[in-house]
């Protein structure tokens, strides 16, 4: 386990930009008795892990409903970082840095998008003992196993197509196997990533190069993408299949 005279010091970043398209305003669309945001905003400060929570948005009223939540929002993110197709990397480094300018240094930072919803305090401690528990990684992300096997993918190429990845025996290529004899394959999900505050100042991503999988259980990894998945949602919650996690501050009155 890293020996630390002291715990490193941690910051929970909860990304919030307006402007989503496929569910307009996804991040404060009410679910249940509070904007979405409220269940990241609520868990990250439940947890204990991190020294303050802070959300990224470029929107006076995305801020509002956070600081309602009691994270904190310093600052505005700038526009040019606010675009659907914005890395990650580009508002992570831009508010470490604007905080660093101001004194305020972190080993490392955790980042917990709103639209997981049902991420709860206990996985974001799960994960952090796991990550603090590593040796020589440079970050930590959740993963669960795939659904859509890529053996099973394909490139469409005019009239003619290719397998994606091109393995197996010739006589049994992957794309001809059954699901169970396919090795297993994890996708990541939005539930959470942590990393060292390093890796954004020499690898130039959020991730860098050795990364240790945390395997979300149940609902923990289920994303918000898109209207289907909103629906998915909110049967779950109707048919008692999931719970979304306690937050203890009253409903944001504007909502």
């Amino acid at each position: 386990m890293n020996q630390r005279s002291t715990p490193p010091r941690a910051i929970g970043l909860v990304p919030a930009r307006s402007g989503s398209k496929r569910v307009p305003d996804k991040n404060v669309r009410r679910l249940g008795d509070h904007p979405v945001i409220a269940y990241a905003i609520a868990t990250a400060i439940e947890s204990g892990v991190f020294e303050t929570v802070v959300v990224s948005t470029d929107d006076e009223r995305y801020a509002d409903i956070a600081r309602h939540y009691g994270a904190e929002v310093p600052f505005l993110r700038p526009a040019e970082m606010a675009t659907s197709t914005s890395p990650d990397i580009e508002w992570i480094t831009y508010t470490i840095g604007r905080l660093e300018a101001e004194g305020r240094r972190f080993d490392c930072f955790s980042i917990l998008r709103p639209t997981s919803p049902f991420r709860r305090a206990e996985t974001i401690r799960r994960a952090w003992k796991q990550f603090l528990a590593e040796e020589g990684i440079d970050s930590l992300r959740a993963v669960e196993k795939c659904r859509e096997h890529p053996g099973k993918m394909w490139i469409v190429r005019g009239r003619r197509m290719v397998p994606l990845l091109p393995f197996g025996p010739p006589e049994q290529p992957w794309h001809s196997t059954q699901y169970a004899a396919l090795p297993e394959v994890y996708i990541q999900n939005a539930s959470l990533e942590i990393a060292w505050t390093r890796v954004i100042a020499s690898g130039g991503n959020i991730a860098g190069t050795v990364v240790t999988p945390f395997l979300t259980e149940g609902h923990e990894g289920t994303d918000i993408n898109d209207e289907l998945d909103w629906w998915h949602i909110q049967h779950l919650l109707e048919r008692g299949e999931a719970v979304l996690p306690p937050v203890p501050t009253p409903p944001y009155p504007g909502d």
